[in-house]
């Protein structure tokens, strides 16, 4: 199925439903939720997905896992997507909170195709079996970490939602202990107890995570570093693939695509 709403076919008695969807550059899909679990899939570009508790940058060949009734709103930049809409029922091991993943080629193929089948596929048929192998892989998915754990406190999270849009890897702690009129040791507890990670942490994985954006439209790790703060590409680099485990090129521009 492409390019149609999944509410269109939402009751549909099929644990499986798959929908490609090319959306313009810079698209805002605002605040909504689905029934189904989602696995939503980067085809191309890059998605930034927002809930209540964090975000997650999506890069192309990546997915993630939105539970069912999870308010999110998502940023695309050149992104076409493919989405697997799944009955709870038929993922009882979903996870409770969204889960940035890393996709097989086998699991990549079978999205691909899922997205070519008719909505009421007969059962006992081809596309019913590559409906059942679809659950099956998905349970040996890759966690990956892309996501920006965000905190409650209202005050604190409206400092890290400013800090996201412009990044900075030397924004010391005492601008932030200032502004919230507190301690370092207070924001070195705010952090933990709201994000899971200490200040430091949550500052790198937010810059290398903004980062992710850029590589896919090809600008050079030096200009990257730079803008983020970085003292010499090197050091950006060693932060990169401290984080994700690769260097910034693995994450540049693909030439993986969606039919």
């Amino acid at each position: 199925m492409r390019n149609i709403p999944v509410t269109e076919v939402d009751d549909l008695d099929r644990a499986v439903l798959a929908v490609g969807t090319d959306y313009p550059h810079d698209h805002l899909l605002v605040w909504h939720e689905h029934r189904r679990c989602q696995v939503l899939y980067a085809a191309t570009g890059v998605m930034r997905v927002e809930t209540a508790d964090g975000t997650w940058t999506i890069p192309t060949a990546r997915a993630v896992l939105i539970p069912p009734m999870t308010r999110h709103q998502v940023t695309m930049a050149g992104v076409s997507t493919r989405s697997l809409y799944i009955e709870p029922a038929a993922v009882p091991w979903f996870p409770a909170r969204c889960r940035a993943v890393d996709v097989s080629a086998l699991l990549r193929a079978l999205i691909l195709e899922a997205v070519e089948m008719e909505p009421r596929y007969p059962e006992h048929s081809r596309d019913a079996a590559v409906a059942a192998l679809i659950l099956h892989e998905l349970r040996n998915l890759t966690p990956l970490p892309l996501d920006v754990p965000m905190p409650s406190d209202p005050r604190l999270r409206r400092l890290c939602e400013a800090f996201l849009q412009k990044p900075d890897i030397h924004d010391p702690p005492a601008r932030w202990c200032a502004t919230l009129n507190v301690s370092e040791r207070t924001l070195a507890r705010l952090f933990r107890r709201g994000t899971g990670l200490s200040f430091s942490q949550w500052r790198q994985r937010a810059c290398i995570l903004h980062s992710l954006q850029h590589l896919t439209t090809g600008m050079p790790v030096t200009r990257l570093a730079a803008l983020l703060g970085y003292d010499n590409p090197a050091a950006y680099t060693a932060a990169f693939k401290k984080l994700l485990g690769r260097p910034p090129t693995a994450y540049g521009s693909s030439d993986i695509s969606g039919r």
